[in-house]
């Protein structure tokens, strides 16, 4: 009988003890491709997911799986059963499925195994191209540090910042935190295009949360969370994406949300940061239109050169935490929807008129 596998990174060490006996599990499937030989069979190239981990697979042409595969109707995104041995391709783990069925009516797996935590609360905002963009804001009372670890942010700020001791946190994922993600799909027009903003809300102060008066009600683009959830809903659509666009994302965004994850315990799942010169899984836009110098290469002035409206109009960067303190998180939204529309304006020029043309796009 085969052994079921819940979660598919149990197989790597599976794998160093049972090569050959077959196993089962439910997965997403991530990838689903048919292909020819050079001999001229056909075969199926999948990738097969869960929470815990994505690994390739094939199914032969003389499998029952092949068969199977053939009257299934697979597609990207369905949750099957398979049987399978484990291999090696190019010494990565590669399963070779020897059974494969629609899992749609099982009872042995759950939405959290298959997706992950949180998954529901942005499954409706998963796009191909996301184009994405955070604002930050200080999370620590400098009061409250330790004697050493604030005299090192009074040394960094008086080095760096002129002493503002808060720009220092809200720059820093180890004194601030991210208070509002928003994104967009870098695929659909201009006047198509929705942005979605999640966003923490500040703590309540003692009065506050004592108060009886109603809570202001956000617009339904803007979606409250915490932010240990925002962490998990970013990790979860730059998984399903196939192209991650950002600007200046490598040298603040994601490793700001990389640490931050962290903090929080939360898996950081996809790589976002490897191949700095490679277009994808995540384009910088500042690092192809600046070439990663610094200068007159901002998104203010990149969108002027272009005629792209300016996402700077109403507020910058210096003003989200002062905003976030007395409580305003529609506007830090706007302004930060603001940011990922410019951004996607920018993107469409750039691939239309660059990338299209360059042999690795």
């Amino acid at each position: 009988m085969p052994s079921p596998s819940s979660h598919l990174e149990r197989l790597a060490d599976v794998h160093r003890v049972a090569r050959d006996r077959p196993y089962t599990a439910h997965a997403a499937l991530r990838s689903v491709r048919q292909a020819t030989d050079r001999g001229g069979a056909g075969y199926w190239d999948l990738v097969l997911e869960d929470a815990s981990a994505k690994i390739p697979a094939k199914i032969w042409g003389d499998s029952r799986a092949f068969a199977e595969a053939a009257t299934s109707e697979l597609r990207e995104d369905m949750v099957v059963k398979v049987m399978f041995t484990i291999g090696t391709y190019k010494d990565a783990l590669q399963l070779t499925l020897l059974r494969i069925r629609s899992a749609a009516d099982d009872e042995g797996w759950t939405v959290e195994a298959i997706r992950g935590e949180g998954f529901e609360l942005i499954a409706d905002l998963r796009c191909s191209t996301l184009v994405f963009d955070i604002e930050t804001v200080p999370a620590v009372d400098p009061a409250a540090l330790p004697e050493a670890i604030a005299k090192n942010l009074a040394r960094t700020a008086e080095r760096w910042h002129e002493g503002d001791e808060a720009k220092v946190m809200g720059l820093s994922p180890y004194f601030g935190k991210v208070v509002s993600l928003a994104i967009g799909d870098g695929d659909r027009a201009p006047e198509d295009q929705t942005i979605t903003v999640l966003t923490v809300a500040p703590p309540k102060s003692e009065s506050e949360a004592k108060s009886d008066a109603p809570v202001a009600e956000l617009p339904s683009w803007i979606r409250p969370m915490s932010e240990a959830e925002l962490l998990r809903s970013f990790w979860h659509l730059a998984n399903h994406a196939d192209l991650v666009v950002s600007y200046n994302g490598r040298g603040f965004d994601v490793p700001f949300l990389q640490v931050r994850s962290l903090v929080h315990d939360i898996a950081a799942r996809v790589d976002l940061m490897s191949r700095p010169h490679s277009l994808r899984p995540h384009l910088d836009l500042y690092r192809l239109l600046g070439q990663g110098r610094a200068g007159s290469t901002s998104l203010d002035v990149v969108c002027w050169a272009l005629g792209v409206p300016s996402p700077k109009i109403h507020m910058d960067g210096s003003q989200v935490g002062p905003a976030y303190a007395r409580g305003e998180i529609e506007a830090i939204a706007e302004y930060n929807a603001a940011d990922v529309r410019a951004t996607i304006a920018v993107y469409q020029q750039v691939r239309d008129r660059l990338l299209t043309y360059r042999a690795d796009w």
